[in-house]
C-alpha cells in the first residue's frame, strides 16, 4: 500500500469495502462439496468505531462488508457451490440486528448509508439464489431479532429450532421507535406474504414469535427439535442442490485484490479514474475502454481471472461508488466521463452476448446489473457528459441512461483532434441490466411511448452522433463547442447549489417511474420512511428511543401525528 493510501486507509473516517477471507473478523467460510456454510461468529471488540461491543452477533456496516465479500466471493470463486447456509457461532442466539450503540452514536448519513448497503447485500444473495442457481437456508438456532430476523428473511428457506426459546422478531418500532431498516417490513407481506393483521402484530411486540405461529404465520419454514436440526438441515441442503439450476463447470476465478492508489484530490484503478474536486462538490468519474481485443473463447476469458476488462471495470467502479458515498459526504454530484476505442467496448458486449450461457459470463452480467442499480439508488446527482473520444457504448452506455442530466458534444472541440462524440446502442441496452423495478433504463426512459424503445433497437450497431441521439431521446441536450463550456459549467454550479436534501427527494422519485416490486418498494418506499424517521426526536432526540435504549427510562415522545 502507498503513502497515501496508508494515510487514508488509517484515518478514522475512512471505511474501506475491500476485504477477503483472512481478513474476516466476524464470519467464517466453509466449503465442502456443492454447500457452502457461512457462519456468523462476531467478535465483539471488532465493531469500526469505539463506543459499543458487538455483542450477541449484533452488527455493524464492517460485519455486513464481509458477508457482502462472502457472498461475491461464493458466485466467482466456487461454481460448484448450489446451497448456502447461513448458520449462527454463538449458542441459542443468531443475531441480535443492528448494532443499537452503534445507531445511537451514528451520524444520519452513516445510519442512511448503513441501511442502503445492508439492503443492497440482502438483495445480492436473493439475486444468488435466482440467477446463479445458490440458494440460502437459514439456520435459527436462537434469537433472530431486527435485522437479525431480516438477514434470515433474505434466504429461501427458514428452519428454526423449536426449542422453547429460539424466536424471530421484528422489534424496532416498538423498542427503538425507528423501522425495520433492512427490508424487513417488505419482505414479511411481499415475499413470505404474511397476513397484514399478523405483520401488524408481529411489528409492535419486542418478544418476538416462536414455535408453531411462527409456522402458521408463514414468519418461518419450519420448526425442528434440537436433536434432529442437523439431520434436517442436511436434508434440506441436499433437497435444493438437486434443484439448484448452478451449471458452474470448472474452476473459478479469483477476486484478487483491486489495484488503486488514493491521493488528495481522488483515487486511481486500473480503467476507472475518480477526480475530486471538492470545492465545487464534484467527483468526476471517468472509464477508460480496454487496450486490448476480447479472448477468443471462454477459455481465454477464465485465464484472465479477475483482470478480464468487464469484471475488472465493474469491481473498480463498485469500489468507487461505495467509496464516495460513504468517505465523501460533502460531494454533491457524480459525472461520468469515457475515454478510448469504442469499438472494443462493443467487441466485449459481443462477446459476453456470444457465451451469455457460461456461469461466469453470466455472473459478470449479474454483477454489472448490481453496480449499475448501485448507482441508481445513489443519493448524488448523477451526469454524464459524452465528449469527443468518450466511448458511451453498449454497456457503458447505460451510465448515460442512468444519469439524471445528459450533456452531448455536437461535432469536434476546437483544438481537439479527437473523432466527434457518438452513442452506439448494443443487445446489452434491452435486456441484462434492468433496474430495481424490472424495467430497462430505456423502457424506463420512454414510459410515454414504449415504441421509442422499439425505434431506439433498430439502431443497434449504428453510430449515433450527438443530433440523432437527441433527436432519439437519448440524451438529454446536444450543445455545439461555442455553447458546451458555459452550458455545462452554469449547470454545474446551479446544481451543486440546491439544498441536497430536496435533490436527494426529488431524484429519487424520478429515477424510478412505472411498476414496483419489492426491490425497488425497499429502495423508495422504506428506505424514504427511514431516512425521516432517522431525522425525528422520537427517535434519534435527546429523549428519543435510540438514546434511551438500554438505560432503564422510558422514551418521551411527541405524540403529535404528522
Amino acid at each position: 500500500m502507498a503513502a497515501e493510501d496508508r494515510k487514508l486507509a488509517n484515518s478514522a473516517t475512512f471505511i474501506d469495502f475491500q476485504t477477503e477471507p483472512s481478513k474476516y473478523r466476524h464470519w467464517k467460510l466453509d466449503v465442502a462439496g456443492d454447500v457452502a456454510t457461512l457462519t456468523m461468529d462476531v467478535d465483539e471488540n471488532g465493531g469500526l468505531f469505539e463506543g459499543y461491543l458487538l455483542k450477541l452477533n449484533s452488527y455493524d456496516l464492517g460485519v455486513d462488508i464481509e458477508l457482502a465479500d462472502a457472498v461475491q466471493r461464493l458466485r466467482f470463486e466456487r461454481p460448484e457451490v448450489k446451497v448456502v447456509l447461513l448458520r449462527s457461532g454463538k449458542n441459542r442466539v443468531f443475531c441480535a440486528g443492528a448494532n443499537i450503540r452503534m445507531l445511537a452514536g451514528s451520524t444520519h448519513a452513516h445510519k442512511v448509508n448503513f441501511c442502503k448497503f445492508t439492503n443492497e447485500t440482502r438483495n445480492g444473495i436473493e439475486d444468488s439464489s435466482e440467477n446463479s442457481g445458490q440458494r440460502f437456508i437459514c439456520v435459527v438456532n436462537g434469537t433472530a431479532a431486527g435485522g437479525g430476523y431480516e438477514l434470515a428473511l433474505a434466504a429461501d428457506h427458514i428452519i428454526m429450532a423449536d426449542d422453547g426459546s429460539a424466536a424471530v422478531a421484528l422489534p424496532e418500532v416498538p423498542l427503538l421507535a425507528v423501522l425495520p431498516g433492512t427490508g424487513g417490513l417488505t419482505r414479511v407481506v411481499d415475499k413470505r406474504k404474511v397476513r397484514r393483521d399478523h405483520a401488524d402484530f408481529f411489528c409492535t411486540i419486542e418478544e418476538g414469535i416462536k414455535g408453531k405461529r411462527a409456522v402458521q404465520w408463514r414468519l418461518v419454514d419450519e420448526i425442528v427439535s434440537n436433536s434432529k436440526l442437523e439431520a434436517k438441515v442436511a436434508e434440506r441442503a441436499k433437497e435444493f442442490a438437486d434443484k439448484s439450476k448452478r451449471n458452474g463447470e470448472g474452476q473459478g476465478i479469483a477476486l484478487t485484490p483491486l489495484k488503486r492508489s488514493f491521493t488528495d484530490d481522488g483515487i486511481r484503478y486500473g480503467f476507472v479514474s475518480v477526480d475530486l474536486n471538492r470545492a465545487g462538490r464534484i467527483a468526476t468519474i471517468t472509464i477508460k475502454a480496454p487496450e486490448n481485443d476480447p479472448p477468443a473463447d471462454v477459455a481465454g476469458m477464465t485465464a484472465q481471472g479477475a483482470d478480464f476488462w468487464p469484471l475488472q471495470v465493474a469491481r473498480e467502479l463498485d469500489d468507487a461508488i461505495l467509496h464516495l458515498r460513504i468517505n465523501e459526504l460533502e460531494i454533491a454530484m457524480l459525472v461520468f466521463k469515457s475515454v478510448g476505442e469504442r469499438s472494443r467496448v462493443l467487441a466485449y458486449d459481443a462477446f459476453l452476448e456470444a457465451n451469455r450461457a457460461n456461469w461466469l459470463v453470466n455472473e459478470i452480467r449479474h454483477y454489472w446489473k448490481r453496480v449499475l442499480k448501485r448507482i441508481d439508488v445513489t443519493s448524488r446527482t448523477l451526469v454524464t457528459l459524452v465528449e469527443p473520444g468518450s466511448c458511451f457504448v453498449g454497456t457503458l452506455a447505460e451510465l448515460v441512461f442512468a444519469s439524471d442530466r445528459s450533456y452531448m458534444l455536437i461535432g469536434e472541440k476546437q483544438g481537439d483532434n479527437r473523432a466527434p462524440a457518438e452513442i452506439i446502442l448494443s443487445p446489452a441496452n434491452f435486456g441484462p441490466y434492468p433496474m430495481s423495478h424490472g424495467l430497462t433504463r430505456l423502457e424506463s426512459r420512454f414510459q410515454a411511448d414504449p415504441s421509442d424503445v422499439e425505434t431506439a433497437k433498430a439502431k443497434i450497431g449504428e453510430a449515433l452522433d450527438a443530433e440523432a441521439a437527441e433527436e432519439l431521446g437519448l440524451v438529454t441536450f446536444a450543445l455545439d463547442d461555442i455553447d458546451w463550456d458555459d452550458e455545462v459549467r452554469v449547470f454545474l454550479e446551479e446544481r451543486t447549489s440546491f439544498s441536497p436534501d430536496s435533490l436527494t427527494g426529488m431524484e429519487a422519485n424520478l429515477r424510478f417511474v412505472g411498476p414496483e416490486t419489492m426491490e425497488s418498494k425497499i429502495f423508495s418506499r422504506l428506505t424514504a420512511w427511514q431516512n425521516w424517521i432517522f431525522q425525528r426526536p422520537n427517535a434519534v432526540g435527546e429523549n428519543g428511543a435510540l438514546q434511551r435504549y438500554g438505560t432503564g427510562e422510558r422514551a418521551q415522545f411527541d405524540m403529535t401525528r404528522v
